[in-house]
């Protein structure tokens, strides 16, 4: 079961996400000691500068190469992010259109991306009441790549969030090291540029996947045009961990189903966690010569998936699965509370 649902995890978030990297910012001048503001110039660098690195992604024991290519050009985003070794997956985001070329699967995976941020993340905007939640400090200078880097720490108060440390270039703020730490410290998954360059133009070349795709499975993924059904749209949490709040309420159709999920997006301004709310399929009747082969038994219990947690369980005869990067707690705590409201009685959070 738990196999099950961490393959089904998969269709229920950004295929792109390969962990919490964090990067950097474009200098005029030289930044203030504040590491609020070291965070706030390293996203601004990340949405507009070009860059082309390679660095190791760390997680659960193992090890991968990737390479990074961002590029702005007249206001339009395109971005390449390749496995160089392991599954040898691909992602190009073409402005709102992430494409995720998944060899090891046969699929080509084909979904809008909403969010403007770059592939890798990069943290909010940091509201009031995150420092209610985060400390917020900077530690010892430091040397990565041979390069003066600043760190930051961002360090959770609680066992709901995770938190971070970032290892920023001294000249451009740019990331040469991340890390992502549960609420005792302890590196759960880490990034490391062996290569970082920022070039002022990055050829179309550049952007193109590897990738062969001659037999694989296209499958288009994305909200859907229309809204999920009143049944669906009437759920919510009822009760949520400390800072969290609903950010977003909407429809998006999963995989290859063809009736859209209700999808909500719950944050404290930094952790985000998904939340998708399924009508259970019936199964159509067999007959005497093929009857149908039992139903999939509904999904339940906890994965790991990536560097955070999916949590899957029925409710009110509804398929509801909580995902995010955050601890396991979190998105047990979210799932469990998930519950079908009157159109007057939703929630306000």
């Amino acid at each position: 079961m738990t196999r099950r649902l961490r393959s089904r995890a998969h269709w229920l978030v950004p295929c792109a996400v390969v962990g919490i990297m964090l990067t950097g910012v474009s200098q005029l001048c030289r930044a203030a000691d504040d590491p609020r503001e070291w965070l706030e110039k390293m996203n601004h660098a990340l949405a507009t500068r070009n860059y082309d690195g390679t660095f190791f992604h760390l997680s659960e024991g193992r090890v991968e190469t990737m390479r990074i290519v961002h590029r702005v050009r007249a206001g339009r985003v395109t971005e390449r992010l390749q496995s160089l070794d392991g599954s040898g997956r691909e992602f190009v985001r073409n402005n709102d259109e992430l494409t995720c070329y998944l060899p090891d699967q046969h699929t080509v995976l084909v979904e809008p991306r909403q969010d403007r941020g770059p592939f890798l993340g990069s943290l909010p905007q940091f509201g009031a009441d995150v420092n209610d939640f985060y400390r917020i400090e900077a530690l010892a200078n430091s040397h990565v790549l041979g390069r003066a880097a600043r760190v930051i720490a961002v360090t959770p108060k609680d066992q709901y969030r995770f938190g971070y440390r970032l290892w920023l270039d001294e000249n451009t703020a740019m990331p040469l090291k991340t890390q992502l730490c549960d609420s005792r410290g302890e590196v759960i998954e880490q990034i490391l540029f062996a290569r970082l360059d920022m070039p002022e133009n990055i050829p179309d070349s550049d952007l193109v996947p590897a990738v062969h795709t001659d037999g694989m499975r296209w499958v288009r993924q994305g909200p859907s045009h229309d809204s999920a059904s009143p049944a669906l749209s009437a759920f919510r949490a009822s009760e949520l961990p400390p800072g969290f709040h609903l950010t977003v309420s909407g429809a998006q159709t999963l995989g290859e189903a063809t009736v859209p999920a209700t999808h909500l997006v719950y944050s404290d301004g930094l952790a985000t966690v998904s939340v998708f709310v399924e009508a259970q399929r019936d199964v159509a009747p067999g007959t005497d010569d093929k009857p149908n082969p039992p139903a999939d038994p509904p999904m339940q219990g906890l994965a790991r998936v990536g560097s955070g947690f999916a949590f899957s369980t029925v409710v009110q005869g509804h398929q509801v699965t909580a995902v995010g990067e955050v601890p396991a707690q979190t998105v047990e705590f979210i799932a469990h509370s998930v519950k079908s409201h009157g159109v007057g009685d939703l929630p306000a959070h």
